[in-house]
């Protein structure tokens, strides 16, 4: 009898060891099934329907200067990044051909006209004789010839020299517009080419040019605003507007160019940046929204009408009686920030926002709602 009671006392002993622990290890379970998340309502907004290109700003205006005067550069009035208006001068090329030429028309023009001065007075004789019947007709008509001849050749040596002085003043190269000097391609000394000597560009405003496929051409319109993004200034957005779409495509690329204008007053977009930009095309109001950020992507293999084709699937999670419940979104549109659900939730229900990765469908949570809502 002492011996069955030393041997029931160890084994109650380990049978409440046991029941103790597994009363422990439920308690735990139920704990880790406990799992903290935000939430909060869904409910109604509006998604801006937008289409995203990125290209390179260039001056809404830019003039290449090129010199008529095949020599060398003698000076340079502007720099790079000066300044210029309308008829400023730009560099001056030697000229000292036409500077001779110029001089030669002078001295055939002064000659034609003493020419002209002596023959002026021999036919205002001769017209006088001839009035008297003192002077036979073909001597009138050889001395009329003359004069008529003379007088020629002073219009030809005055159109000569006009010229000549024309390409003279061309030694003298000027800015075509106002604007700003955005290259100089010589320096002084330099023998003149076919190369410009300056480019000049007007950039109050910029525009940026981008490719656009048939598809997004349905959706473009002239007028449309567009938010422009560039790496020198990441926290500013820039507001333009589509100014111009091809109206003929690209027959190798299928894809029409378009053109977007942005204002740029303070300088701040330079040509040759590199910029992001999305196209507003629309607003779908009143809409549950979802942003992207809490949905569960997920990519599958459907058979879609005998055909294979890979679908992308949205999943998010509503709490229901503290419990996670996984609900596939219909999604009829999507931006690169929200999702447009026609189905799946709906307004008023409390859909997960942060910890939706750590859930299972039917798992307990423990809510909080989202920080600042």
């Amino acid at each position: 009898m002492t011996k069955m009671k030393i041997l029931i006392v160890p084994v109650i002993l380990i049978l409440s060891v046991i029941f103790s622990c597994n009363r422990s290890n439920g308690r735990d379970a139920d704990e880790e099934e406990k799992i903290p998340v935000e939430i909060k309502k869904v409910t109604l907004g509006n998604v801006v329907q937008s289409l995203n290109y990125n290209g390179d700003i260039k001056a809404e205006y830019e003039i290449k200067v090129f010199s008529k005067i095949p020599d060398r550069i003698e000076k340079f009035y502007v720099d790079e990044s000066d300044t210029v208006k309308r008829g400023d001068n730009i560099a001056k090329i030697i000229a000292t051909t036409i500077e001779q030429s110029v001089r030669q028309a002078q001295a055939a023009l002064i000659a034609a006209q003493a020419q002209e001065a002596n023959l002026a007075s021999e036919y205002e004789r001769a017209l006088r004789l001839s009035k008297e019947d003192a002077m036979s007709k073909q001597q009138f008509e050889a001395i009329n010839t003359q004069y008529a001849s003379i007088k020629a050749q002073v219009e030809q040596a005055e159109a000569a020299l006009t010229s000549m002085k024309s390409q003279l003043s061309d030694a003298n190269v000027k800015a075509p517009i106002s604007g700003i000097i955005g290259k100089r391609y010589y320096e002084v000394g330099d023998m003149v080419s076919q190369d410009p000597l300056v480019s000049i560009v007007q950039v109050e405003r910029v525009k940026i040019e981008f490719d656009a496929t048939e598809e997004d051409l349905g959706k473009l319109m002239v007028g449309q605003t567009a938010s422009v993004k560039v790496k020198a200034y990441p926290d500013q957005i820039f507001e333009g507007k589509v100014s111009k779409i091809s109206p003929i495509l690209d027959p190798s690329t299928r894809m029409a160019r378009v053109e977007v204008l942005v204002n740029n007053p303070t300088c701040q977009l330079k040509p040759g940046m590199y910029a992001e930009l999305e196209v507003t095309t629309g607003i779908i109001n009143d809409v549950i929204v979802v942003p992207r950020y809490i949905a569960i992507e997920s990519t599958i293999l459907e058979k879609i009408e005998g055909e294979d084709q890979v679908q992308k699937n949205y999943y998010v999670f509503v709490v229901d009686s503290n419990k996670a419940v996984q609900r596939k979104l219909d999604v009829f549109y999507i931006n690169h920030k929200s999702l447009a659900v026609a189905g799946g939730i709906e307004v008023g229900e409390n859909v997960v926002v942060a910890g939706q990765h750590n859930l299972r469908d039917g798992m307990g949570v423990i809510t909080t709602l989202e920080e600042g809502k």
